[in-house]
C-alpha cells in the first residue's frame, strides 16, 4: 500500500512547516509533535520521507557512509569506490524495543569461537542520514532515552560489550509524536528536539468532512488516491531541494543574531541550545522563502517553533509562548533606524526609556497579582512544591524501567547469572566461558577459539531501578479543611507527584469526603493530570476513611491485572480520623488489615496538628504495615525536618 501523500493532509500548517524546515536543515534537531489522539500526526510524519532527496551511499556499507566523505572508523571500512543512490529512510523505533535492537549487538559466540568482531547494526545505523521516528516517544523506556541522548549529542553510536567496542556514525533527524495526556517527556530529551508543534483536530465541520472524505478515498484505492497528489508532492519536494541548495548562501547578520539573543533572553530559556536552534531555524525559513538574508519574520517563526518547550521549569508548567511577549522582544531587539539629528534623538530616547521601564515593571506586577490574589481567595490552594523524600517498595521487583525501587532490569549493575536456559538480557562472558570450558576436549577442540554450544550461553542478572504505581488516597473531609491544612497537604502531594514524574512512576488519585470515596484520576503516567485534579479538589463533610481505603484496594486489584509487573505504593494522606457511618473506626481497621494482608506497600502521611494529638494516623500506619510520616517531614531536607520536629 502506498503511503498517504504529504500534501493530502488537511490543515495543520505549523506541523507542515516544522517538518519541512527540519528536512531543509537537519541540523535543527528534529521535531516533537504534541497533540491529542487521532490528529494524523503519524500519517504526516511517515509521508515526509517521500519528499526528501535521495542520498548517495557507499555500495555494500551497512552504515550508509557518504562516498564523498566515508567514515574512517566505520565497522565496514575499508570502503570501495562504488556508490549507489537510494531514497532517504524513515526508521521507526518501537517503544518497547530492546537496547540491542536500537544500537546494535555483538555476536558473542563468534567472538569467542572465531576471534572476530561481528557487529549487527541496529536502528540507529539504519537511520543514519535519514529520519528516526518515535511514536509515543513519551512512553519510551529510560535506557532507550539515554541511548538516543548520547547518539543525538555525539552524532555517533557506541556499543561496548565485554571489553569489545564498536562505534559508527549516527546523524539523523529525530521526530517524535506524543499525546500529552499520557505524560510528559524527560527534560533532557525534550531539549534535544529542535522544534515543537502543538496539533489539535479542527472544530470546523467542513474541514472535518474533508478529512473523512479523503481518508475514505485513500482506503478505497490507495494507488489512485496517491496519484492525484503526485504532482503537488513532487513540487513540494522540488521546493525543499531548492531550499537545501540555497541554505549555505543565507546570511545571518549581526543584527539578526542580536535579535535572536534578545528573544531567547526575554523568555529566560536555559542554556544556549535555544539560541542556536532558533538561528538555524530562521536561516532555514529564509531559504524556504527564497531569501538570502534572515529577516525579523524568519526569527518570529523560528521562535514560535523553537522556544515553547524550553520555557518550562517543571512538568506542571503549561507549554506555550506568549505572543505579546514575543512581539515586544522583537521590537526591543530591532536595529535602530537611520539616526536623526542629535537634538531629536536624545529626547526621544530619554522619553521612551521611562515608559519602557515602567511597562517592564508593571508587567510582572500585573502577572503576579492575579496569581497571588487567586491563591488568597482559594482556601484550599496548593502551596509551592519542594524536593520530597524518596519512598520505595521493599524487595526486588521486575517492573518497568524507572528510578524508584530495586528491580531486575536489562540495564544496571551485574549481580549474578540467570539460570541456564534463560535467554534474556546481555550475555555474561565469564559464565559462558566457565560453562563451555569443561567440554572442550570432548568436543574436539584443536584451535585457539572455544567450541561453543547454544546451551553454554549464560546471561547476566542485572539490578537497576523500576517505576512503581504511586496511588494517592487523600482525605478531603471537613476536618482537613477546617484546620487550614489542605494547602500544606496539596503542596506535599504535589511535591510527591513531581518526584513521581522524575522517577518515571504511574500515579493515581483516590479522594474521600462526605460519606463516599471517588477515583479522581485512574492510574496514568501523566502527573500533570494528577496535579490538575489535586488543584481543584473540593473539601468538606465527614471522613469516610474506610470507603477511601476500600476504593484504593479496588483500584490496585484492577491495575494488578492490567499491569502486573508494576508494583504499587499506596500513599494515604489523612489525620487518621474516621467519622462517617456506623462503626466507622472498625470498618477502617478492617480495610487496613485487608490491604496489609495483600502485601501492599504503604506510606501514611500524617496531617494531624495541634498540641493534643490522638495519634490515629500512626495507628493506621501500623495496621497497614507501612511507614508513618508526619506532614512536616515529607521534605527531603533533613535539617529542616529535624528543626520542625523539635519545634512541634
Amino acid at each position: 500500500m502506498r503511503p498517504y501523500p504529504f500534501t493530502a493532509v488537511v490543515g495543520m500548517p505549523d506541523l507542515r512547516l516544522g517538518l519541512v524546515l527540519s528536512a531543509i536543515s537537519p541540523a535543527i534537531g528534529g521535531v516533537l509533535v504534541r497533540g491529542e489522539k487521532g490528529t494524523a500526526k503519524s500519517t504526516m510524519v511517515r509521508a515526509l520521507a517521500g519528499l526528501l532527496p535521495e542520498v548517495d551511499v557507499v555500495e555494500g556499507c551497512r552504515f550508509s557512509c557518504d562516498p564523498a566523505a566515508p567514515d574512517p572508523n566505520c565497522p565496514d571500512a575499508p570502503h570501495g569506490t562504488c556508490a549507489v543512490r537510494r531514497p532517504a529512510r524513515l526508521v521507526e523505533l518501537p517503544v518497547g524495543a530492546a537496547e540491542d535492537r536500537v544500537i546494535g549487538s555483538l555476536n558473542l559466540e563468534r567472538a569467542l569461537t572465531e576471534g572476530v568482531t561481528d557487529f549487527q547494526p541496529g536502528l540507529l545505523a539504519a537511520a543514519h542520514r535519514g529520519l528516526l521516528y518515535v511514536d509515543e516517544v513519551n512512553l519510551l523506556h529510560d535506557h532507550l532515552v539515554d541511548t538516543l541522548l548520547d547518539a543525538a549529542a555525539m552524532g555517533r553510536a557506541t556499543v561496548e560489550r565485554e571489553g569489545v567496542s564498536v562505534s559508527h556514525a549516527a546523524r539523523f533527524v529525530l521526530i517524535g509524536t506524543m499525546n500529552p495526556e499520557e505524560g510528559e517527556l524527560r527534560p533532557q530529551l525534550l531539549d534535544r528536539f529542535g522544534l515543537t508543534v502543538e496539533v489539535a483536530a479542527s472544530r470546523d465541520p467542513e474541514q472535518r468532512a474533508e478529512v473523512i472524505r479523503r481518508r475514505l478515498a485513500y482506503e478505497a484505492d490507495p494507488d489512485a488516491f496517491a496519484a492525484r497528489y503526485e504532482d503537488t508532492d513532487a513540487q513540494l519536494a522540488a521546493e525543499i531541494a531548492a531550499a537545501q541548495k540555497l541554505l549555505p548562501s543565507v546570511e545571518l547578520s549581526d543584527d539578526a543574531l542580536r535579535q535572536i539573543a534578545e528573544v531567547c533572553a526575554a523568555f529566560e530559556v536555559d542554556g544556549m541550545r535555544a539560541d542556536i536552534v532558533t538561528a538555524r531555524t530562521a536561516v532555514a525559513h529564509a531559504a524556504w522563502s527564497g531569501r538570502t538574508e534572515v529577516s525579523t519574520e524568519d526569527i518570529r517563526v523560528a521562535a514560535r517553533l523553537a522556544l515553547p518547550h524550553r520555557r518550562r521549569r517543571n512538568p506542571f508548567d503549561a507549554p506555550g509562548i506568549d505572543e505579546e511577549q514575543l512581539e515586544q522582544a522583537l521590537r526591543d531587539a530591532e536595529p535602530p533606524e537611520d539616526p536623526g539629528p542629535p537634538d531629536d534623538d536624545g529626547p526621544g530616547s530619554g522619553s521612551d526609556a521611562p515608559a519602557e521601564t515602567q511597562q517592564g515593571q508593571q508587567q510582572p506586577g500585573t502577572g503576579g497579582e492575579p496569581g497571588g490574589g487567586g491563591s488568597e481567595q482559594q482556601s484550599v490552594g496548593a502551596g509551592k512544591p519542594y524536593r520530597a523524600r524518596m519512598f520505595s517498595v521493599a524487595g526486588l521487583g521486575e517492573g518497568a524501567h524507572g528510578k524508584r525501587s530495586r528491580a531486575v532490569t536489562d540495564a544496571g549493575r551485574t549481580i549474578g547469572v540467570r539460570p541456564p536456559g534463560t535467554r534474556a538480557g546481555r550475555p555474561h562472558l565469564v559464565a559462558t566461558v566457565r560453562a563451555a570450558a569443561p567440554h572442550q576436549r570432548s568436543r574436539g577442540r584443536d584451535g585457539a577459539g572455544l567450541v561453543l554450544r547454544p546451551s553454554d550461553l549464560r546471561f547476566a542478572l542485572r539490578e537497576g531501578r523500576e517505576g512503581n504505581l504511586v496511588l494517592f488516597c487523600v482525605d478531603a473531609s471537613g476536618s482537613m479543611g477546617a484546620r487550614s491544612r489542605m494547602r500544606e497537604v496539596k503542596a506535599a502531594v504535589l511535591s510527591l507527584l513531581l518526584d513521581a514524574y522524575q522517577r518515571r512512576d504511574k500515579v493515581g488519585l483516590v479522594t474521600f469526603r462526605a460519606g463516599a470515596a471517588e477515583l479522581a484520576l485512574p492510574p496514568t503516567i501523566s502527573v500533570e493530570a494528577a496535579a490538575a485534579r489535586l488543584e481543584g479538589l473540593p473539601t468538606g463533610g465527614r471522613t469516610p476513611l474506610a470507603e477511601g481505603l476500600l476504593e484504593a484496594a479496588r483500584v490496585l486489584r484492577v491495575e494488578a491485572v492490567r499491569d502486573p509487573r508494576r508494583r504499587p505504593l499506596l500513599v494515604v494522606v489523612t489525620d487518621g480520623r474516621a467519622t462517617s457511618g456506623a462503626d466507622a473506626v472498625a470498618r477502617s481497621q478492617q480495610a487496613a488489615d485487608m490491604l496489609a494482608g495483600a502485601g501492599v506497600a504503604s506510606v501514611v502521611m500524617d496531617c494531624e496538628t495541634g498540641r493534643m494529638r490522638l495519634g490515629l494516623a500512626a495507628e493506621l500506619a501500623a495496621r497497614l504495615g507501612g511507614e508513618h510520616v508526619p506532614l512536616g517531614e515529607v521534605a527531603a531536607d533533613t535539617l529542616a525536618t529535624e528543626v520542625r520536629r523539635r519545634a512541634a
